[in-house]
């Protein structure tokens, strides 16, 4: 049973506040660590860049590497190589630039420098067709498909445990930007099968990212498939595709020559999609074309799950450490202060946007932002992709 939470977490509203179905929260292990060093430290990489590059880089800042290395094997099926290396994390705040949205994107600050290894990633987003092939294997049934028990969602009334999930439907009119319930809806028997309700199917859209898939679902689905979901840091170089520190996975324009290059809003949201880009809702896999890795939709589309639990301040956690940051895991516990009344809701990643973000309300397609989850919740934007350890042995015929 999904959250409504989840839905609205990922707009400019997500710091409103409203009811969700709570279940036990994960505790926190430790204090945050902060001081001086940490001031020093951030300072210190802050002023050593230009974030945004354009060539204005501060001299004697560091550069970015991307590792010289050849795939170590032939490609399993549908994956593309990522070469590891250093880059910068994070984004700036993006409100001085045109189309930058009104979100300071403080979560995915401070900016810095991150080094992963090479890895192996799905060159598309986990589609219906390769889903129903893994529940057809294993007889899999998601969170959505799952009739809610009193025990996971104490108080709520025996009417409302109804298996479904949080459906977008674009109102009849324009409506404030803080009324997401306006646009975000609970409906039973929405789920991977019927992603707008009972009645809707996927029939003809076996090419289109499966949703309605909560974080336990992508990740059951990335062990059969013998991989696993990217962590933040992975995923963020992989989308960057070779650029360095542009505001999006293919330069640093919205539109380069008057063109979309990625499945987003235009019009007035959330009442009006005039499908500029070609697509009012969600575009089958590779529709547009693919970054500087060869990878496809690592903007917009659907957002996609990310191993790490979601912290606000987890960039500013890893920066206090004062040392070298190689393929950093996240944190070790979830932490969301706009969360209310139980800011330790557990809480995953997400990453990439969907085809809802706008500059209107959220402009999270820029490979530098965040997104969050609620774990046990899904949506009909919400997806994934995988990754395979460059040491892994090769998956054969998921």
């Amino acid at each position: 049973m999904a959250t409504k939470k989840s839905s609205a977490d990922n707009g400019r509203g997500a710091q409103s506040a409203e009811p969700t179905h709570q279940k036990k929260s994960v505790s926190a292990t430790g204090p945050i660590i902060a001081g001086v060093l940490a001031a020093v430290v951030v300072a210190g990489l802050l002023l050593a860049f230009d974030p945004f590059g354009s060539g204005n880089r501060a001299e004697g800042g560091p550069t970015p590497k991307i590792n010289d290395m050849a795939p170590p094997a032939e490609a399993p099926k549908g994956m593309v190589w990522i070469p590891g290396g250093k880059f910068w994390m994070g984004t700036p705040d993006p409100t001085a630039m045109v189309c930058g949205g009104n979100d300071p994107m403080l979560d995915a600050q401070p900016v810095h420098l991150v080094e992963v290894d090479p890895f192996w990633m799905d060159e598309t987003e986990v589609t219906n067709a390769q889903f129903a092939e893994f529940v057809k294997a294993t007889g899999y049934q998601t969170i959505a498909e799952k009739t809610p028990t009193a025990e996971d969602f104490p108080g709520a009334p025996p009417e409302n445990l109804v298996a479904g999930s949080v459906v977008f439907t674009p109102p009849p009119r324009p409506v404030p930007l803080t009324e997401w319930h306006e646009w975000w809806s609970y409906v039973p028997g929405a789920n991977w099968r019927h992603p707008e309700g009972p009645n809707s199917t996927i029939e003809g859209r076996e090419n289109v990212p499966v949703v309605h898939v909560a974080w336990d679902d992508a990740a059951a689905y990335a062990r059969w498939a013998g991989k696993r979901l990217p962590t933040e840091a992975e995923w963020e170089f992989a989308a960057r595709g070779r650029l360095d520190r542009q505001p999006y996975v293919w330069g640093d324009e919205l539109q380069p020559a008057g063109k979309w290059l990625a499945n987003t809003w235009q019009g007035n949201f959330p009442n009006e999609n005039t499908a500029e880009d070609g697509f009012a809702g969600i575009a089958p896999i590779k529709s547009y074309a693919p970054n500087g890795y060869g990878l496809y939709d690592m903007a917009g589309n659907v957002w996609e799950w990310c191993a790490d639990w979601y912290r606000d301040d987890a960039y500013s956690q890893v920066i206090s450490l004062g040392m070298d940051i190689k393929n950093p895991q996240g944190p070790v516990d979830s932490y969301d202060p706009s969360e209310r009344p139980d800011p330790r809701l557990p809480k995953r990643s997400q990453r990439g946007g969907s085809f809802l973000c706008t500059d209107q309300y959220c402009t999270r397609y820029m490979p530098g932002t965040r997104g969050k989850g609620a774990t046990d919740s899904g949506a009909n934007h919400l997806g994934f992709r995988c990754v395979q350890s460059a040491s892994a042995e090769k998956s054969e015929s998921k």
